[in-house]
């Protein structure tokens, strides 16, 4: 996915937690969006959760926030462990599950954790994935709400 590129359709969701299937137009117009890639065997996914939730809760109003579970094995495709785990780390917000790597695919993305941060017209501003850019990714969302 490059820049400027729009959200993309939210099709192909193996499940939703946390909420009904949420539609690609609810998420433009209104509010920009964070979509954040993890992965229940993620180790590195896990550290940063914590950080993607400060984002989550002090933007409650002015962000939406989206986590996508996609599997690196096939221990990953189980939905008990994927509700386990977000609830161990407190992942409230919605969370597509991507069994079949379908938003995966449609990101042209390859690696977790990654970050996509939208305006409120649906355009992709930043994005980023591993282990860094943390404090990056606050000044993109801050930047997007500006």
């Amino acid at each position: 996915m490059r820049l400027r590129d729009k959200i993309p359709e939210l099709d192909g969701a193996t499940k939703w937690f946390n909420c009904t299937e949420i539609r690609r137009s609810e998420l433009i117009g209104d509010k920009p969006t964070l979509f954040h890639f993890w992965s229940v065997s993620c180790e590195l996914c896990k550290k940063t959760m914590s950080k993607v939730n400060v984002l989550r809760d002090e933007y409650r109003d002015e962000l939406n926030v989206i986590a996508v579970h996609v599997p690196r094995s096939e221990m990953d495709l189980d939905f008990k462990k994927i509700s386990k785990v977000a609830r161990e780390y407190d992942i409230s917000q919605p969370i597509y599950v991507d069994n079949r790597q379908k938003l995966m695919d449609v990101f042209k993305n390859k690696y977790v954790p990654a970050y996509y941060v939208f305006d409120k017209k649906g355009r992709l501003r930043h994005r980023h994935s591993g282990r860094g850019g943390m404090n990056m990714l606050r000044k993109r969302v801050n930047r997007v709400l500006d």
